[in-house]
Formats: structure tokens, C-alpha cells, sequence
């Protein structure tokens, strides 16, 4: 599989070959990107009409890398008589430094080339393989390639300017230079990057944050972010090293909005450069313990993209909480129905359990007033537009068939939810996680409503509500024969009878009868669905199982983690302490870097986890995924004043101790230790 290097500061990122280069390309799709636009589509780099290899790459900081590169296939690394550094970075703006060194005793006449081009494809256009619709003018000025695109009212535009004399064409730019012996020679090239507003400003200069920012300023900020997180000291390296790049991947994962200018939370690189409702609220709530100031911007801007009308093409209710904004041109001219789009089920109650878990880690009591209609309208719309079939389930059934998701679950890829034999199911679908957060969300917004809202009537007809709903959910979602709950109910009531890791949400959300509880905890560490790295979307005797299929049989660590969140909840601490260990340990493997999703593959078959083709990485929910597992093994809970530490940490991981864990308590620091002989390279 062809590897890509990326860098990003938020808004703005580039995605490249190992040896720095950009290609178009559909089914490896690299470019520097912004706000949803493609700005570069080719960066190509020659020296005497030759490619370069890499010799190595240093990509230790998330908004700059270096590639040291020599001409020729990898087997002449030996005698090359000449090397080029490229030294890039990320601010708002691109910057590539080029030097060349000749490492001969004789003055030496190079040609290097840059290729140059944008296509200024929309995300959509480069997963879907559509052409554009407008024009793109290439303007040669001095020192500077200009490549503008029109489309009616929306523009863009890409300025390169390079501080040695050049040979420039529409195409790229040529440099003729001489190389003394031992010398070298540099060049910079700026890469800015420009948005158009209605009045033909650049919308970015007005944002509070500001558009353009230094490498230094990135640094400072992202530093600045990691040191208000609680300190890590323990004995097992795979955690010390996942703890440490996670904090570093939420913090290169924020972006400046555009409507509100605040920096949220990116769902993942490459393709989810951008607020999601699901995705922000999961990762919000794995990383609320250790960096708590995340989740009021989050919420806020959910709030304030939350539903207000009935329309068809965004999938939009009144109270509904978004699925996905972005701010490209197939948003705009309502191509995609991005604008946000409001095609998920499980959102808005996933929005009432933020809101309660946030205020029980933090105390913060005005923003639960501040978003009193925000949170009603939500449990509002479980009942009056969630429950399509009048049945007292949250069901959907996409109201735009021509470009909304067909599955409004976490697992939204088409095929996700399936019979047992691999069939699919009509819709409308009620898929039995959503219930849980249904049920989940009434009894956190009772909890609200009589605490903060001085509503004690509406709390206590929530808490009627939720009881009679886990009722019926034991009722109807068990499979007795199977002692599973069913992954959905079909249109028909019917049992949608896989077995999925979907069940693990259940025992996050609370809904599970005590009784059955153990049974549910046996099938996730049962061997159809745990691999020994982890639990399974879907189980390895399913019909539609593939052990690299996006949700039917790969492991996700984000899914992991609640699922080990819900065992601990039910008291099972050693089968969460084993998801632990074999998502932690399948993290040495990525450098510590968890991705969006790998293959459901058997521990032993293996010996390492085979990562998914095109996962996103890094990506929020898996990043969010280490702390979310310390909480657990440390067994962190805020009750009243005060956070309960009651460790369960996995045999063999030695000493756990995270100091300075911030909340309504101020800090307090918490130390577990395993009972079994404790291995340092575990």
C-alpha cells in the first residue's frame, strides 16, 4: 500500500507521497487542501527530469516534515553524487524550502523542476470522480504562478511565489542553477491559499483566530494545549506513547470556524476535516476528563446548527443535531446537502449525554442554563420526529433518496446492517445502540430539568419515559434462542438478527437488564467477535463478515473504548481490561497513532493488526481512544464534589499514575497498579 505523509494546521493540510510529491489522482488522493477545496492537485518534484526517493522523512511535528531525497532507484543510494532537502510546513499557508547539495568536488549545472497544478476539486468530487463545472485561469506574473477558479459567485484561488529567479509557466516552474563544489543551493516557495467572500475579501483575514499563523505560532498553541492535560507517568511504553501522540493529534485536529470563529474538533484527516456531529460529541466525551475546555465550543455551535424546520434535502428536523457541515462548493450550489447536513439518528440524544457528563465533570451549571432550549428541543425530537412509526423506538429513513445517507447510524456505510444470514433490511430502521442513547438522554435530561432547569414535573415524566422505553427495549430487541440483542428492528418490528459490537453500546448507555448483562459481556469477549486486538463491528459467522470491510468485521478503537466504557459500568472489569490491553497493545503497531479502523483479522493469525486501506488517520474518536481507556482502567467517576479512582488496570501493565486531573474537584491526581507481574515492553 502506497504511503501518505501529511501535515495540517486545522483548516488547512497537505496530503503527499513519501517522497513529498502530489499527484491527481482518484484512488490515492493526495493535495493541499482548505476548507474542503483541493488547492494544490500537483507538486512535482524533478532534477534532471528525474524523480527523487526518499531516504528519510522526519514528520515528528503534525504541521512540518522534512524529506531528504537522492535521484535513482533505491539501489544507487549508495554513490549519488547529489541530495535535496525538502523542508515544508503548514500555517494557513503552505511553504516549501528546496535545497539542493552537491556533494561532488566540481561545480555541477542542475535542472530541477516543480510541476505545478490545481484542479480545486470539492471533497466530494475526488470520492465520487466528478468533473468540475467551472474554470480555472493561470495567470504567469514575476516570481509568481497565479491558478484562479470561477463558478459563478464562488472563487478561489491559489498563489505561488518563489524567492530565487525561476523559468514559469502555466504548468510549474523550472530552475536553471550552478552548484559549486561541496555548495548548495535554496530556494522558498509560498503556497497561499485564497477564499472569496461575497465582497471579494478573503473570508479567513476576518476570522478572530486569523487565517495565516507561523510555525512557531502553531507550536506555542499546540504546547500550550498539551500542557493543560493531566501528566502520564507509567511502566507500559504502549500507553506512555499513545497518551502522548493522541494529545498531540487533538490538538493538530482543531479548526477555525467559519461561522463562529472558535477552534472545534475535525472529525479526521483526510476526508473529515470538519465539524461532525456524532464524531465531536464521542470524542468530546473521551476527551472531556483531561481537557475539559474542548466541549463548551463544541456544544455551542451544536447548538446553534441544531434543526429548526422541516426540509427534505438536509435530512433537517426541528430540534435534530447536524451529522456533517462542510463549506465547499458542492455545498454551495446544494449539490451535496452539506450545509449543513442533518442525516444522523443518534446526534441528538448523543448531544443531551454531553451536556449531563459534562456538567458532572465540571460543574459548569451555565452552559447547562445557557442551552436549556437547546438540550428540550432535542429530547423533544427523540419522541415527535425520531420515532417515525409511532412505536416508541428512534427509527430513520433518509428523506433525500437521492444524496442523503441510507444508514444514520454510527456504522453509516450501506451494507452495516444486516440480518444474520447477510440480507438487508427495509427501512425505516431502528438500530438498538440509538435506543440506548434514547434512553440514556431522558434520564441525563432529567437529571438536568430538576437540578438546573427548576423543572421537576418535566424530569420526573422523563424518567417515566425512559423506564417504560427499557421495558419495551428488553421486550422486543432480545433474541431469546440467540441470548443477544438484536442489531435493529425492521420496518416490520422484526428482529435484524446480526451480531454486532453494537451491543457493547448498550451497556454504555444503561439499558441492558442486570440479568442479562453478563451474557452480552460474554458474547463481546466471545471469539466471533473479539480478535484478541479487539471487539469486531460484526461477528466472524455473520453473513456479510469481512474481516476488511469498513463496518461489517473490521476493529474500531473509538467503538472499543465505549464498549469498555459500558463493561466497566456493569462491574466487568477484567473483560474491560482485556479490550484495554489488545487495543493498547495494537497501538505499538501504529506508532501510537490508532487509526479510524483495522482488520478484524485474528490476534494469533497475524501477530499485528493489518491496518484498514483507507482509514482516516489521524481521526478524532481514535485519538480520543487512549484517554478514554485510562478512564476506564483507572476507574474515573465524578460523583457529587468529588472524582471516585477505583483502578482495574490490565495484568502486566505495571504502574498507571495521571497527576493534575482537572474538574469540579480542581485536581487530583490518580495512581492504579496491575496485580500481575508488571512487563515494561508489554
Amino acid at each position: 500500500m502506497r504511503e501518505r505523509v501529511s501535515i495540517l494546521d486545522g483548516n488547512t493540510f497537505l496530503v503527499s507521497d513519501r517522497q513529498g510529491d502530489i499527484e491527481p489522482s482518484f484512488d490515492f488522493p493526495t493535495g493541499l487542501f482548505s476548507f474542503d477545496t483541493r488547492f494544490l492537485s500537483t507538486w512535482l518534484l524533478t532534477l534532471n527530469g528525474e524523480r527523487l526517493h526518499a531516504l528519510s522523512i522526519d514528520d515528528a511535528q503534525s504541521y512540518r516534515t522534512r524529506y531528504f531525497l537522492v535521484p535513482g532507484e533505491p539501489t544507487h543510494y549508495l554513490d549519488a553524487k547529489v541530495s535535496v532537502i525538502r523542508s515544508r510546513s503548514i500555517g494557513g499557508s503552505f511553504a516549501e524550502e528546496l535545497t539542493v547539495l552537491n556533494h561532488s568536488g566540481q561545480e555541477v549545472e542542475f535542472t530541477l523542476r516543480v510541476d505545478m497544478g490545481a484542479d480545486f476539486a470539492d471533497l466530494f468530487e475526488i470520492k465520487h470522480q466528478r468533473q468540475k463545472k467551472g474554470r480555472t485561469t493561470p495567470t504567469v506574473g514575476e516570481n509568481e504562478l497565479r491558478l484562479s477558479y470561477h463558478r459563478e459567485a464562488f472563487h478561489r484561488a491559489v498563489v505561488i511565489t518563489t524567492t530565487a529567479p525561476a523559468d514559469i509557466d502555466e504548468s510549474g516552474m523550472t530552475f536553471r542553477i550552478r552548484v559549486g563544489p561541496h555548495g548548495e543551493w535554496t530556494t522558498r516557495l509560498q503556497v497561499a491559499t485564497v477564499i472569496y467572500g461575497a465582497r471579494g475579501e478573503d473570508i479567513r483575514a476576518t476570522l478572530p483566530l486569523g487565517g495565516h499563523r507561523t510555525a512557531s505560532n502553531i507550536h506555542a498553541e499546540q504546547n500550550e494545549l498539551i500542557d493543560r492535560a493531566p501528566k502520564l507517568g507509567c511502566d507500559c511504553q504502549p500507553l506512555a506513547g499513545a497518551y502522548r501522540r493522541s494529545l498531540n493529534d487533538i490538538a493538530a485536529l482543531r479548526y477555525e470556524s467559519i461561522a463562529l470563529g472558535v477552534r472545534l474538533l475535525a472529525a479526521g484527516l483526510p476526508w473529515f476535516m470538519t465539524l461532525f456531529g456524532r464524531d465531536s460529541i464521542f470524542t468530546s466525551l473521551q476527551v472531556l476528563p483531561f481537557l475539559p475546555a474542548l466541549i463548551p465550543p463544541t456544544a455551542l455551535m451544536l447548538a446553534g446548527l441544531q434543526g429548526s424546520r422541516l426540509d427534505d434535502f438536509r435530512d433537517e428536523e426541528p430540534g435534530k443535531i447536524l451529522h456533517e457541515l462542510r463549506y465547499g462548493e458542492t455545498a454551495g450550489f446544494e449539490e451535496q446537502p452539506h450545509s449543513p447536513y442533518y442525516g444522523s439518528a443518534d446526534s441528538t440524544p448523543l448531544f443531551v449525554i454531553l451536556l449531563d457528563e459534562y456538567e458532572r465533570w465540571t460543574g459548569d451549571a451555565t452552559l447547562i442554563r445557557q442551552l436549556e432550549f437547546a438540550a428540550r428541543s432535542a429530547l423533544d425530537w427523540i419522541d415527535r420526529y425520531g420515532d417515525l412509526l409511532g412505536t416508541g423506538y428512534v427509527w430513520y429513513s433518509t428523506r433525500n433518496p437521492e444524496t442523503g445517507l441510507q444508514n444514520q447510524c454510527w456504522k453509516d456505510s450501506w451494507d452495516s446492517v444486516s440480518y444474520s444470514d447477510g440480507r438487508l433490511p427495509g427501512f425505516p430502521r431502528a438500530t438498538c445502540e440509538t435506543q440506548g442513547y434514547a434512553y440514556d438522554a431522558k434520564l441525563r435530561g432529567a437529571r438536568l430539568a430538576r437540578k438546573f432547569w427548576n423543572d421537576p414535573a418535566y424530569a420526573d415524566r422523563l424518567e417515566r419515559e425512559a423506564a417504560a422505553l427499557k421495558e419495551r427495549f428488553n421486550r422486543d430487541f432480545w433474541i431469546p434462542e440467540k441470548e443477544y440483542y438484536a442489531l435493529a428492528l425492521d420496518a416490520e418490528g422484526r428482529h435484524v438478527d446480526a451480531l454486532s459490537s453494537n451491543i457493547g453500546h448498550l451497556l454504555w448507555s444503561g439499558i441492558v437488564d442486570e440479568s442479562r448483562a453478563g451474557l452480552v459481556a460474554q458474547h463481546l469477549l466471545g471469539p466471533r467477535l473479539f480478535s484478541g486486538w479487539g471487539v469486531r463491528t460484526l461477528a466472524d459467522d455473520q453473513g456479510r463478515y469481512n474481516p476488511v470491510g469498513y463496518h461489517v468485521g473490521t476493529v474500531w478503537p473509538f467503538d472499543n473504548s465505549i464498549i469498555a466504557w459500558g463493561l466497566w459500568k456493569y462491574g466487568f472489569r477484567e473483560e474491560a481490561s482485556q479490550i484495554c490491553e489488545g487495543i493498547l497493545s495494537a497501538s505499538r503497531f501504529f506508532d501510537g497513532r490508532l487509526p479510524e479502523a483495522f482488520a478484524g483479522y485474528e490476534r494469533n493469525l497475524t501477530d499485528y493488526p493489518v491496518e484498514y486501506p483507507t482509514a482516516c488517520s489521524p481521526q478524532a474518536w481514535s485519538a480520543g481512544t487512549p484517554l478514554l481507556l485510562l478512564r476506564v482502567m483507572l476507574g474515573l467517576e465524578p460523583q457529587g464534589e468529588h472524582l471516585i479512582i477505583d483502578p482495574a488496570v490490565p495484568e502486566g501493565m505495571g504502574r498507571v499514575e495521571l497527576l493534575d486531573i482537572p474538574g469540579r474537584w480542581g485536581r487530583v491526581d490518580a495512581l492504579g497498579r496491575s496485580r500481575g507481574p508488571h512487563d515494561h515492553a508489554h
